[in-house]
């Protein structure tokens, strides 16, 4: 199917949205009840291949989505399609771009 998700990177209530490519760095962390969408990779810095992604509860993560390095995205945050993130959010915004930035601080409808 084309789905590398490594055990223990994951919280409880994972939704796969759709059968495609899905990769995620086995050392990444990703907090309960999160989305993620087709096309999406999520990964190391090319320069630390222990500078990876922690992604909070309750985020979803759009189709196309390339997170990377060493970031810390907070809890209720939403990851526009083929977004590019390379730094940290705080939580409770939606970011989208590339590379990403915040584009609304308006609550989540999950």
């Amino acid at each position: 199917m084309g789905i590398t998700i490594p055990i223990s990177t994951c919280g409880a209530g994972l939704s796969i949205a759709h059968i495609g490519i899905i990769v995620i760095n086995g050392n990444a962390r990703i907090g309960d009840n999160c989305r993620i969408h087709v096309c999406v990779n999520i990964g190391a810095s090319a320069q630390n291949s222990n500078a990876v992604p922690v992604i909070g509860d309750n985020c979803y993560i759009g189709p196309g989505a390339k997170l990377y390095g060493g970031i810390t995205l907070g809890d209720n945050l939403a990851v526009g399609a083929n977004s590019v993130v390379n730094k940290s959010f705080a939580g409770n915004c939606i970011i989208a771009g590339c590379p990403a930035k915040i584009i609304s601080r308006e609550k989540l409808d999950r």
